[in-house]
């Protein structure tokens, strides 16, 4: 195996789910300190300097610039540690699939045939005949975002194999906690030293981010009048029906099965309750600041609608502001998103530009004064058992990391 394969492999076995239970706690799983500390035993393999694993399973560290560069810039690279809490997660069996076409079989569970097929993930047709890493159905693969991790390491080891390769100094930070929002929200910038970073944790090869949705979440609050059914004529308001209702005028097809591109959503995520009171959560998103304000105040106006026929504080909505789009904070800053364009073409790639329908750590760090674009892993399906990613991408990731570097030194 090449050596980030040989990372990837290895690193994906070691279970770092993060636990949405235990949100408040940083990191959620006491798991993801076994993660940290195993990064921050290899960093210091590597040579790196500065290396600092926290009780908060953040792991940061430098690589010193090459020679001639050490008056360049610092550049930044971050990953997270933890994997995605929506299907299993620990025990992961990644194993490699020579891909001949048609189906590919992760795994056989229960006597069914864990498979993608090529008109869920167009691309398979352009991987006939790759390697490629699956887990073994049971579980999520967990390359979103340990194939980030692993291909920051094998660059790492590339440039201390290779002292003769350019880069300037650069800042390393592995975070926990991504997939459940928190992400690099402890990240202290000023001691991190970084005047620019990308993430690495986007998806196909080719894919290069800059724009994500803004976003919020709004928890609904809705509260009835409770009596016994027998006299409730008149006097029963029922939280569940109330509940339906307020859903039924929220845009039925702005939702996330019925959008694509730049189109924003709401989402309802969770509910809670009884006849007396019900919880209804939501997330909402949107690329435009003009619309996303528009759909914080539909909630609004819904609930307002709401308690006009039912009652002053029948309905209440609470919004907790989450991300804004990063790409409101690139102006003067185009060099960025060209370095990265002009090196995948480099390593033979021609590049998207894609929005990011969903948020990443670089829009944190932007909006925190750390300009952060974000790179692909090469990896597809992720937070499914049927998450999978080819040996070249892996490896072609490591190559574009090493041309990007070089721009910058």
């Amino acid at each position: 195996m090449s050596d980030v394969v040989e990372r990837f492999m290895r690193y994906v076995q070691i279970d770092s789910q993060s636990d949405p239970k235990n949100e408040e706690q940083v990191p959620s799983s006491p798991h993801e300190h076994d993660m940290a500390r195993l990064l921050g035993e290899e960093l210091r393999a590597l040579g790196c300097e500065d290396v600092v694993v926290d009780e908060h399973a953040y792991v940061t560290a430098s690589v010193p610039a090459s020679k001639g560069s050490e008056g360049k810039p610092a550049l930044g690279f971050c990953s997270h540690i933890d994997s995605a809490p929506d299907a299993p997660g620990a025990g992961v069996r990644p194993h490699i699939v020579h891909y001949e076409g048609g189906d590919l079989v992760a795994g056989i569970v229960d006597g069914e045939p864990i498979a993608t097929s090529p008109a869920q993930v167009p691309d398979l047709e352009k991987l006939v005949g790759q390697d490629i890493i699956c887990s073994d159905g049971t579980t999520l693969l967990a390359a979103d975002d340990k194939a980030g991790v692993a291909e920051i390491c094998a660059l790492i080891a590339r440039l201390q194999a290779n002292p003769a390769l350019p880069h300037p100094t650069l800042k390393i930070a592995f975070v926990p906690d991504e997939e459940i929002g928190h992400g690099a929200a402890l990240l202290d910038l000023e001691r991190f030293g970084a005047a620019w970073c990308y993430t690495v944790d986007g998806e196909a090869v080719g894919e290069f981010n800059y724009e994500c949705f803004s976003a919020c979440a709004a928890e609904v609050r809705i509260q009835g009048v409770m009596v016994h059914p027998g006299s409730a004529k008149d006097v029963m308001v029922n939280a569940i029906t109330l509940a339906a209702e307020f859903d039924s005028m929220v845009p039925a097809f702005e939702r996330p099965e019925h959008t694509e591109g730049r189109e924003g959503f709401y989402h309802p995520t969770g509910i809670s309750g009884t006849a007396s009171a019900v919880t209804l959560s939501y997330i909402v998103r949107d690329f435009d600041g003009e619309s996303f304000a528009g759909r914080k105040a539909e909630l609004e106006r819904i609930a307002a609608f709401m308690n006009a026929r039912y009652g002053e504080g029948t309905v209440t909505v609470t919004i907790r502001d989450q991300y804004r789009n990063m790409a409101e904070r690139f102006e003067g800053l185009e060099f960025l998103i060209d370095y990265a364009l002009e090196a995948n073409r480099e390593v033979g790639i021609e590049p998207r530009v894609v929005p990011v329908r969903g948020g990443t750590d670089g829009a944190q760090l932007t909006f925190r004064g750390l300009p952060c674009p974000n790179l692909a892993v090469g990896g597809y399906n992720f937070h499914s058992v049927r998450e999978f990613i080819p040996v070249r991408a892996l490896e072609t990731t490591v190559d574009l990391l090493e041309h990007l570097v070089a721009k910058f030194a």
